[in-house]
């Protein structure tokens, strides 16, 4: 057997052991918002795999400073039970319970990390796959009207070297989630800048993602089309800003 077709060949072997020991571990939905008056909601976890699971999970405080994500273990937001096991197509629910979260007149976020606890099987040996979920958890404004609680946010590209770095700030009452990212210069050159989930902006915090897009398809200024909560939008942008 040729040697580049033998390694194929142990590299499929391998792949297809580590798929069929990947874990069955499902969560659903993939996010939860609370209204101000709402004490309680909660996530399914379930096991579609055909093997038993075990489980942790932990819920923190979910902040952005300094355009970074920062997570702080929070008593305001309690989950029940915080430890599961789950047999073959069985599911549990993890309630996720309000425990002092404080009014706010803009909107509080969480992120409940459930993660899968490795399981010692004598039969399945080699590669064993966990998963990490991590879902956020938003706590809507006390008596904010809506006005107010959505994000208002504040866009620009700066070109550093020859990669473009794209910066957001919420001043906005409500997070910002962003996704499906393209850019049309003024010359109406469309250029895919991301594709899926970018992520989010909270309220009162800024972030900042460098673009694997060179910084030389914005340099004319243009429009950013992208979807923010789901919603399709554009964002006019002026001819990039170099820094040195």
């Amino acid at each position: 057997m040729p040697r580049l077709l033998r390694y194929t060949f142990v590299l499929a072997l391998v792949l297809a052991h580590a798929v069929a020991s990947a874990s069955g571990l499902q969560v659903s939905p993939v996010t939860l918002t609370l209204q101000a008056t709402q004490n309680a909601d909660g996530l399914w976890l379930s096991n579609a795999g055909d093997s038993v699971v075990h489980a942790q999970v932990r819920v923190y405080h979910w902040s952005q400073e300094n355009g970074a994500e920062k997570l702080t273990p929070s008593r305001e937001l309690l989950v029940s039970p915080p430890m599961v096991q789950l047999a073959a197509s069985e599911r549990q629910l993890i309630r996720v319970i309000r425990a002092g979260v404080p009014a706010s007149a803009v909107e509080s976020s969480y992120r409940v990390i459930i993660d899968e606890l490795p399981v010692e099987v004598k039969e399945k040996k080699g590669l064993q796959l966990v998963l990490r979920y991590s879902v956020p958890i938003f706590i809507a404004a006390a008596g904010a009207p809506q006005s107010t609680a959505a994000p208002r946010l504040t866009w620009s590209l700066r070109g550093e070297g020859g990669q473009a770095v794209l910066e957001v700030v919420n001043s906005g009452g409500m997070h910002a989630q962003l996704a499906d990212l393209e850019f049309v210069d003024t010359v109406g050159r469309r250029t895919a800048v991301h594709a899926g989930l970018m992520g989010y902006v909270l309220p009162g915090a800024s972030m900042r993602w460098p673009l694997k897009t060179s910084a030389e398809a914005f340099a004319l200024g243009g429009v950013l089309e992208t979807k923010i909560n789901g919603n399709a939008t554009q964002e006019k942008m002026p001819p990039l800003q170099r820094v040195r």
